[in-house]
């Protein structure tokens, strides 16, 4: 029953990190060309283990930073005092 379960966690980790390579933008691949990541990959444990540590440049869908580490992006309607104000 173990055997199965690191098969299948082998298995799931592989076709994971293939289709993450495959979307991840071309500028966020470190080390080696997206290309040669994409054959690393199918490489059984080693392959997405490497990718996820030292492949990817960012984590993706994370918030861009600005000075002083707080977030760049819009901000919702009740973290804007002149939406608060209007109200």
């Amino acid at each position: 029953m173990l055997r199965v379960v690191f098969i299948a966690i082998v298995v799931f980790a592989t076709i994971y990190a293939l289709v993450d390579c495959i979307q991840t933008d071309r500028r966020q691949v470190r080390i080696m060309p997206k290309p040669v990541w994409l054959l690393a990959v199918l490489v059984p444990v080693a392959g997405p283990l490497a990718w996820f540590f030292g492949g990817r440049a960012t984590a993706p869908g994370g918030p861009t930073r600005g000075s002083g580490g707080r977030p760049t992006g819009p901000r919702g309607p009740d973290d804007d005092p002149d939406f608060l104000r209007r109200l």
